[in-house]
């Protein structure tokens, strides 16, 4: 069969050299060219289709119950590139990439109990995925692990413990290994940053972070919060037998083909080792800056302010309010071949090909500043700068972009004009801002609400009042309840920005020190619009609620 799908693709137009080199690569003819990054997918299924007869699919949809499944676990499906969908009478419906396996048709014959099989083509990664999904919904995940567990699972021996590839795959019968390995799961699907772990005089909670909001997920029995620490600490390559000190660390997981970094923090606390896990999905694309929720006003006065050969522009904020990924996006946009792009961060959050990124140590003394120092000397066109956080940093940032360099970096401040002043503060002279600084983007994230379950709304006027908004603006909209968003009525976040272009009027108020409300008020005066402005519009366009506008723009 092999010689005449060979013959079946050239006479398709498939190149005699790829399908050379797929069949040395395998496994198998298929396999190699669903491998081979220079076939088309969508090509490749249409043919084999047609060779096979078969029908094809892109998308998947999967409909078996837990007890169809006969604890087949997923690993089994995703090495064979296989996906059951669907079982009716003594016919089983599954997707395949590969259909030429006739000893795996009778397998699976004996597993489901089926005397017939109905084949459909469909991508290997389309596979895994329905795989992933048909999983996630049928498990119980963390709940289950919890049910499982008894106080007796504390007294775990930890030193054989070993890390599973894909957490999805994972068939290790550890209790503890098994909660652990659930809760990473679970906060994963459900997109949360963080998970805390908290141990109290009586209880312990499990706590994730959704959308910059803590919610109580989970309440494991109070003994286990020993063993749960230790377990954490195995997989972060911590010492499990130091609980006087705070540790940090980190680890890599995969869950269902998504890559995710662990950043690990411990602390101990008056009832017991206290943990915050932060989860970075590697997988995720960046942002760009169509993305980020700029107006197109917004948008198009940013990108011209990164497209300029010297100056500092800076993104302001408090912690989490999503700077990082706003400067993350303007390198995207600006990263040619034709520039030399640096960057000094603490950590680096996304690895951007292209780009030369430093991660700051502070314990070896590799400050911000003496980084910045030596990537200087490496002919830099942009420079983007994690955090100014003292003077030293500021400084050389600031003759950095009067020698001819364009400077990213962020501030912690709660608006734009203040960026102005915490300059100032920090002892920089008010000339020498007012000729480098190109423009200040302040921002917020907020919670945009769920497309699938939002419903119009009525607000008080007073509530509209504060966002310069009346009841005739309408209509208005407020979250619902669905599957999709957890039962929160959210779904995301999106940006409120600030955008203060330092234009000759606002040059003129940093050389006279004036305070940032009166280069607010100024700037307002030419046209700035506010967070609370930008917020109230994304309110008018039902993206998100008057209150999510006014909890961060207050905090």
């Amino acid at each position: 069969m092999t010689g005449a799908l060979s013959e079946h693709l050239l006479a398709e137009g498939f190149a005699p050299g790829v399908i050379e080199s797929a069949r040395s690569a395998g496994p198998g003819l298929v396999g190699g060219l669903w491998s081979a990054e220079e076939v088309d997918q969508t090509e490749l299924l249409e043919s084999l289709g047609r060779f096979f007869d078969l029908p094809v699919a892109r998308e998947l949809n999967e409909e078996l119950t837990p007890d169809q499944l006969h604890q087949v676990p997923p690993a089994y499906f995703k090495s064979h590139r296989i996906c059951p969908l669907k079982l009716e009478g003594e016919t089983l419906t599954l997707a395949m990439a590969d259909p030429q396996d006739l000893a795996l048709f009778n397998d699976l014959k004996i597993i489901f109990g089926v005397t017939r099989l109905k084949v459909i083509l469909a991508p290997p990664k389309e596979i895994s995925v329905a795989v992933n999904r048909l999983y996630s919904r049928q498990t119980s995940g963390a709940n289950k692990a919890l049910e499982d567990l008894d106080e007796e699972a504390a007294g775990l021996s930890w030193s054989d413990l070993e890390r599973a590839e894909d957490l999805m795959d994972a068939t290790t019968d550890a209790p503890v290994v098994k909660l652990v390995n659930s809760l990473l799961v679970e906060a994963v699907k459900r997109y949360s940053s963080d998970i805390h772990i908290e141990p109290y005089r009586d209880t312990l909670k499990v706590r994730y972070r959704i959308d910059g909001l803590l919610y109580d997920v989970h309440t494991p029995p109070r003994g286990l919060a020993a063993a749960i620490s230790s377990r954490i600490k195995v997989m972060a390559n911590l010492d499990i037998a130091e609980r006087r000190l705070p540790q940090d660390g980190r680890f890599q997981i995969r869950v269902a083909d998504q890559e995710i970094d662990v950043r690990v923090s411990v602390v101990p606390t008056a009832f017991g080792e206290r943990i915050v896990l932060r989860l970075l999905n590697k997988s995720q694309s960046l942002y760009t800056l169509a993305d980020l929720g700029l107006s197109d006003e917004a948008r198009t006065r940013l990108g011209q302010w990164i497209r300029r050969t010297s100056g500092i522009v800076l993104a302001t904020g408090p912690t989490g309010s999503g700077k990082s990924t706003t400067l993350y996006a303007a390198l995207l946009a600006i990263n040619t071949p034709e520039k030399n792009i640096l960057t000094v961060e603490d950590p680096i959050e996304y690895q951007i090909p292209g780009l030369g990124q430093m991660q700051v140590n502070p314990v070896i003394g590799l400050t911000f500043a003496r980084a910045l120092r030596s990537v200087l000397r490496h002919d830099p066109d942009i420079l983007m700068v994690g955090e100014i956080r003292d003077v030293e940093t500021a400084k050389i940032s600031i003759q950095a972009s009067q020698t001819g360099h364009l400077v990213l970096s962020t501030l912690h401040t709660n608006d734009s004009a203040g960026a102005v002043t915490r300059l100032v503060d920090m002892g920089i002279e008010a000339f020498l801002i007012a000729s480098s600084l190109t423009g200040v983007v302040a921002q917020r994230l907020v919670r945009r609400l769920c497309p699938h379950c939002r419903q119009e709304a009525d607000y008080p006027a007073r509530l509209l009042g504060e966002l310069g908004l009346s009841p005739a603006d309408g209509p208005f909209h407020k979250g619902g309840s669905c599957e999709k968003c957890f039962g929160t009525g959210f779904q995301g976040r999106l940006g409120l920005y600030e955008m203060l272009p330092i234009t000759d009027p606002i040059r003129e108020l940093i050389l006279a020190r004036a305070s940032s409300g009166e280069i607010t008020a100024r700037a307002v005066q030419l046209g700035l619009k506010t967070l609370v402005r930008d917020g109230a519009d994304k309110v008018k366009t039902g993206l998100t609620t008057p209150e999510e506008v006014l909890r961060v723009v207050h905090s």
